[in-house]
């Protein structure tokens, strides 16, 4: 949509006497009244506001040269980015509580220094994100998002907030954000087909939202923003899966709605980006991704476990019937994300529909066949279990080397693992991405051919043999020679077979064929329990209780070993785990490996 027609729709729509009622149609204290009426919401009101009185405890994070140096140093981001975030989750819990209890004035004064505090920043963006570029006109995620959560905490406070402050937000907001985007660009994430373009183009978009009042200024910025909409949702297929995995897509498509949704209501309806194609098949990917609870199928760089927005699954189920609600008690505390960010904190509250209790998650299969992933979730009696596999290519958003590797859940325990996400440093997104072993295909169950891994880039994909999903079978056949380069293979074919009646079990069967010379082989699978060798040809992953699964296999094909193996996390931390490999006792130039999963009662 070009700016001319933008413009005439603004002109036709004349923005509200109070922005605030973008947020809150029939005002803010008539919200309050209808919400706190349910007890839920009164308790995640209050467990925010316990969030608040932790940080009344604190001083303010200090953003200091000696940490914004580090990742220019040495490459690590943590450092300064705690305290960053550190800022802006003390920014929304203390915006939150002038939202939950205006009538109580201790936290006032606590916010006011905290607005005052980010307005002095040396930068928004994180360092990681600066290279070669200006620290105060360059718009990155994180100046995006702190620009959008200001113009939205000034627009709701704007009653009481001095003006002084006030005016310096407005003036920040313009010279660190809106003005660099009409006039510096373009930002290397304006046509990106991820999250970024999603993040960036939304936030710049909502904040103008609240800030421009003249219709021609307002429509120059909402026409960039909707051309990067546009190739946001241009990287999703037909299918709806988000490569990047849940937390990609609960950040990305979560920012997508928020600036939809105040679009919607500023253009009085004429201006819906909801109801574009492909919206409604990625709002209910989550239903599919989760295996049990919180635990998530987390192909490439997602966590294992998620905090649900149950919000933004209320506000999508209202547009989309179909999208499946979580069960309440799904909901953890009532707090800000690891980053603080403030446009997801407001609408897991506001948009939360209490009458709505949620379901747990339900038996289904589904074969995606655009991003080549089987997600099949058994429901019975109570109990749920869950596989998933992947073909693809190596070359996707915050890809892993990873064709043909596959997740094996029940119950809570996941016995064969992706790793996820690892710590986000300079050589995490640089050149050693793969030397990463979370990224490398040797931190996944696929196979090792001749001490070669995959390789990375989008040439390297598998060739799908067949794929189907039934009541009582689904099936996976994919081709993943074509990942491995440096082996002497003609053909490697991994044929996954889901049994689910009763209690479900496992299949996998390798058929190999080699180009030329027979090389070693090894079958490799990642587990967080430590292998159990229990004779007869079987390898127990136990997760303690009588809960686990035998791995069975042939002992005189191939021998088994485990190594534990060490992983940094994305907190920063180290994880453990186990590498569990079956060797091949004298491979052939062809031949076939069977492996049976079967769950322990």
């Amino acid at each position: 949509m070009n700016k001319e027609a933008i413009f005439r729709i603004l002109r036709g729509a004349p923005a509200p006497a109070d922005n605030s009622r973008l947020l809150f149609p029939d005002g803010a204290a008539a919200w309050r009244e209808r919400a706190f009426a349910h007890s839920d919401i009164r308790r995640m009101a209050e467990e925010m506001k316990e969030e608040a009185d932790r940080f009344l405890q604190r001083p303010l994070p200090h953003l200091p040269w000696s940490l914004f140096r580090r990742f220019e140093v040495d490459g690590s981001r943590l450092p300064y980015e705690k305290p960053y975030f550190e800022k802006r989750t003390r920014l929304t819990v203390l915006a939150m509580m002038d939202v939950l209890y205006p009538e109580d004035n201790a936290y006032r004064e606590a916010l006011y220094d905290t607005l005052w505090s980010i307005c002095d920043e040396y930068t928004w963006c994180l360092p990681a994100h600066l290279t070669g570029r200006d620290p105060e006109t360059h718009v990155d995620l994180f100046a995006a998002e702190t620009a959008f959560a200001l113009a939205e905490i000034l627009t709701l406070t704007r009653q009481h907030l001095p003006e002084r402050i006030a005016s310096r937000i407005d003036r920040e907001v313009r010279r660190r954000v809106l003005d660099p985007y009409l006039n510096r660009g373009p930002f290397g994430w304006e046509d990106a087909r991820h999250n970024w373009s999603a993040v960036c183009a939304g936030s710049v978009g909502a904040a103008a939202i609240y800030l421009m009042d003249d219709a021609r200024e307002l429509a120059g910025v909402l026409e960039k923003a909707l051309a990067s909409l546009d190739c946001y949702l241009d990287g999703f297929a037909d299918d709806g899966v988000c490569q990047e995995g849940y937390g990609y897509w609960a950040y990305g498509f979560g920012f997508f709605v928020y600036f939809a949704d105040l679009l919607k209501k500023r253009t009085h309806g004429a201006i819906d980006l909801i109801s574009r194609d492909k919206v409604a098949a990625v709002a209910r990917f989550p239903q599919h991704c989760f295996m049990s609870g919180r635990k998530t199928a987390n192909f490439s760089d997602t966590l294992p476990e998620a905090e649900l927005d149950l919000g933004l699954f209320h506000f999508l189920h209202a547009r989309f019937p179909d999208v499946a609600v979580p069960h309440a008690g799904l909901r953890g505390p009532f707090r800000p994300d690891p980053c603080g960010r403030w446009a997801p904190a407001i609408r897991g509250i506001v948009w939360r529909d209490p009458e709505l209790a949620g379901e747990p998650w339900g038996g289904m299969s589904v074969w995606f066949p655009d991003a080549q992933w089987l997600l099949s979730r058994h429901a019975e009696n109570g109990r749920t279990w869950f596989f998933a596999a992947k073909g693809g290519h190596n070359g996707e958003p915050h890809n892993h080397n990873d064709i043909g590797h596959f997740i094996l859940h029940a119950d809570g325990d996941t016995f064969l693992m992706d790793l996820g996400c690892g710590e986000y440093t300079a050589d995490y997104f640089g050149a050693r991405r793969y030397a990463f072993i979370g990224n490398s295909s040797l931190g996944h169950s696929v196979p090792i051919i001749g001490g070669a891994v995959q390789r990375e880039g989008a040439e390297r994909r598998a060739i799908v043999l067949e794929a189907a999903t039934g009541a009582e079978e689904d099936v996976l056949a994919l081709d993943i020679s074509g990942a491995y380069p440096d082996a002497p293979l003609a053909r490697w074919v991994r044929t996954f077979v889901w049994r689910k009646t009763g209690v479900p079990h496992l299949r996998l069967e390798d058929a190999y064929r080699f180009s030329g010379k027979p090389v070693e082989l090894v079958e490799r699978f990642i587990t967080p329990f430590p292998p159990e060798f229990a004779g007869n040809g079987c390898v127990v992953l136990s997760a303690g209780g009588g809960r686990g699964v035998c791995i069975r296999y042939d002992g005189g094909l191939m021998a088994p070993e485990a190594r534990t193996m060490e992983f940094a996390a994305h907190d920063g931390g180290t994880m453990m785990f186990h590498a569990l490999d079956f060797k091949v006792r004298a491979p052939e130039s062809e031949g076939r490996l069977v492996f049976a999963f079967s769950f322990i009662p």
